[in-house]
């Protein structure tokens, strides 16, 4: 097994533990040692330090966990997420907006050396072309004002899928700023096409020519420990310099996009999984 330095002992939260990729990062982190505390909706079968049942659409349940964890907190991994399948609010609410307020709950837990990991996604890489309205959405502070945002401009959130997870990435750069100058980093992923659970929902949603476009150039999609390592890395102090940063952890697909091997037209700004 690959080993990542500085897990032994060290006390770490995992949303979304249940299933996908945050089962395979809490496995992992288990492996390395860490003491694990995971929340999700449904019941996780890892034996952890702790579990406790979180709806991320609950501000009172997210509350509640995290009180309930208490302590020094030395990594959190937002893990959590609904496809696009879902109401458009309530996957703002599990993508974005519970998933900020919680990590807002965790953060005056966690001591300088500490680290965040959040996973976007493909779908989220029209934020480049939206940063004025995230900004805007992002200046809205609160979990029910934000919420009541997101209601007011239906017509941008749309989906929910794909503006979450470019809130995600905006979110991780602008706070990652300020953060580190407390001595805690934040990053985020953006997975490519991933076989899990979820994936199911993607093939409902999306056209398969778009999910097959979406892995190229590997032509595969990835497993939930491909990207469970990533996101393992980004949280440890090997990465100790790494602050602010979209890691693509998606087979090549986006350096396909940038050097023109792949065709933007194929792609619209929801589809991607």
């Amino acid at each position: 097994m690959t080993k990542f330095p500085g897990y032994d002992g060290k006390r770490v939260i995992v949303s979304g533990c249940f299933s996908g990729m945050g089962e395979a990062t809490a496995r992992l982190l288990l492996a390395l040692g860490a003491e694990v505390h995971g929340i999700d909706y449904k019941d996780c079968a890892l034996s952890l330090a702790s579990f406790h049942n979180v709806d991320l659409r609950d501000r009172v349940s997210i509350d509640a966990a995290v009180g309930a964890i208490g302590g020094r907190v030395d990594a959190l991994f937002n893990c959590a997420g609904l496809p696009q399948t879902c109401a458009p609010l309530d996957v703002m609410k599990v993508n974005f907006i519970g998933t900020r307020h919680l990590t807002e709950q965790v953060i005056t837990l966690m001591p300088a050396g500490s680290a965040i990991a959040s996973i976007s996604s493909t779908g989220g890489l029209g934020w480049s072309r939206r940063i004025p309205v995230h900004k805007e959405f992002l200046q809205v502070a609160g979990f029910d004002d934000a919420v009541t945002w997101s209601a007011d401009h239906a017509d941008i959130v749309r989906e929910g899928y794909a503006f979450s997870k470019e809130a995600v990435i905006v979110w991780t750069m602008q706070t990652s700023f300020h953060l580190i100058k407390r001595g805690i980093r934040i990053n985020c992923t953006a997975p490519g096409p991933t076989q899990t659970p979820m994936m199911k929902d993607f093939e409902r949603a999306t056209p398969m020519a778009v999910l097959d476009m979406a892995t190229q150039p590997i032509n595969r999609r990835s497993t939930p420990e491909e990207q469970a390592a990533p996101l393992v890395f980004l949280n440890s102090p090997a990465a100790s310099y790494v602050n602010g940063v979209l890691l693509p952890v998606d087979g090549g697909f986006m350096s396909g996009m940038a050097t023109g091997q792949v065709e933007m037209a194929a792609l619209s700004p929801t589809k991607a999984a």
